[in-house]
């Protein structure tokens, strides 16, 4: 089995300016050509931090990745580093310039002297093409590593690791049938990570040549079955993820690399059903999650944010009265939401999200993380029609109950379009 590292460089990510999500694809990635990542660092602009990373990653691993710190700017220094590390000078490589000049015209721009320096690339390094930025990376072997550099943009480092360095490092990674890694990916919602792990614990088998991980999020919990090696058959690895969706199927909502709103846009544009979201907690973050998905025109009508009472009057019909009785963050206010904005936009299904996302609003009564989340449904589309309403309790910072707001509302959606002729119910 061939070990991989992943350097994650740049100041904001130790500072909390910014995640690093790359991490998720490169594991990933680097598994489908027989790496298993063992290890992760995170290091910050410091060009010794960086050359100390550097040399503690080939001392441990067969593959490096590093994202990050190959822009324009003075704190973009991880060529520099690469170059002290190595000992290798860094040179102006005509592949590098051209392409990032050919990536520069067509936005019609013309590359300054900051952004030339980034066709600096260490000698015997081969230049790694920039599919959507200007930024070039480069892969280099040294002391029996392959070390590669890519962007920090996620778009960017994503795009130029499947389509430019994962088909070089098959080539260039040697690996037999004792090195293949075959994974079984399962997310699921509406579960704690403990119950699952007590569901699952005896579909492993006790020879410990598969893993279970269980992986808790604001989205729901990842489960994953991992093997290396030939003990394990890829026909075996399918028995098993068997098992595991009979064991918990009712939890899963996608597999591999699929999203909750993938899922849902197949069921709604297969059944040509469309859909209008009023969101007033989320602040449209279930639209934008909608329209993540290419070709979502075709059901998601549009997404109405009704933050103030005010704004659930007058674009959504919903009675003052009921405000005044129940309050905003109700379920009957929820309800009313979702058959405003089905009513008012014409459309088969309406979904809508109130709550008290925090960190200040809450009451002994409704505390920080109350969320009430509302369908509604044209009686023609569906045998029972009428409303749906559920009652959430989120934790975590603002952004968090957020984020679990929009899968609750999601999870609910989808839970109709699977299980059309019953009761949606959480």
């Amino acid at each position: 089995m061939r070990r991989g590292e992943i350097i994650a460089i740049g100041s904001e990510l130790l500072l909390g300016g910014r995640l690093d999500t790359n991490a998720l694809f490169l594991t990933e990635g680097l598994a489908s050509v027989g790496v298993e990542v063992r290890y992760k660092s995170v290091v910050g602009d410091d060009v010794e931090d960086i050359v100390a990373a550097i040399r503690t990653a080939v001392r441990r691993a067969d593959v490096a990745v590093m994202t990050g710190g190959l822009g324009p700017t003075v704190d973009d220094r991880t060529r520099q580093a690469v170059a002290r590390a190595t000992g290798r000078p860094l040179r102006r490589r005509a592949e590098a310039l051209e392409g990032m000049k050919r990536r520069l015209a067509a936005w019609g721009r013309i590359p300054t002297e900051a952004q030339l320096r980034q066709g600096l690339i260490p000698v015997g390094a081969g230049v790694l093409d920039n599919p959507v930025g200007s930024a070039p990376g480069f892969l280099l072997k040294w002391r029996g590593c392959q070390l590669a550099a890519l962007p920090g943009v996620p778009s960017e480092a994503e795009r130029m690791f499947v389509m430019v360095l994962v088909p070089r490092l098959k080539k260039l990674v040697v690996h037999d049938e004792q090195e293949r890694i075959e994974r079984r990916v399962f997310h699921t919602y509406g579960i704690l990570e403990v119950e699952l792990d007590r569901k699952l614990k005896d579909v492993i088998p006790p020879n410990g040549s598969v893993r279970l991980g269980l992986l808790a999020s604001p989205l729901g919990v990842v489960v994953s079955l991992t093997a290396s090696g030939t003990s394990v058959t890829a026909r075996a690895m399918d028995r098993l993820a068997q098992q595991v969706r009979k064991r918990i199927g009712a939890y899963i909502f996608a597999e591999g690399a699929d999203t909750m709103e993938a899922v849902i846009g197949r069921h709604l544009a297969g059944r040509k059903i469309t859909v209008a979201v009023a969101e007033s907690c989320t602040g449209g973050l279930i639209g934008h999650r909608l329209t993540q998905v290419p070709g979502s025109s075709a059901y998601l009508d549009r997404v109405a944010v009704c933050y103030s009472n005010r704004a659930k009057i007058e674009l959504l019909g919903v009675p003052e009265s009921l405000i005044r009785r129940h309050g905003a963050v109700s379920g009957p206010v929820a309800a009313a939401m979702a058959k405003g904005v089905r009513i008012k936009s014409r459309v088969d299904i309406g979904l809508s999200v109130t709550g008290i996302a925090g960190p200040a609003g809450g009451t002994p009564q409704k505390p920080v993380g109350l969320v009430y989340v509302g369908l509604n449904a044209r009686r023609s589309n569906r045998a029972s029609g009428g409303n749906t309403v559920i009652e959430c309790r989120f934790h975590g910072t603002r952004d968090t109950i957020k984020l679990r707001a929009s899968q609750a509302a999601l999870n609910l959606l989808r839970q109709w379009l699977i299980r059309p002729a019953k009761a949606v119910s959480r």
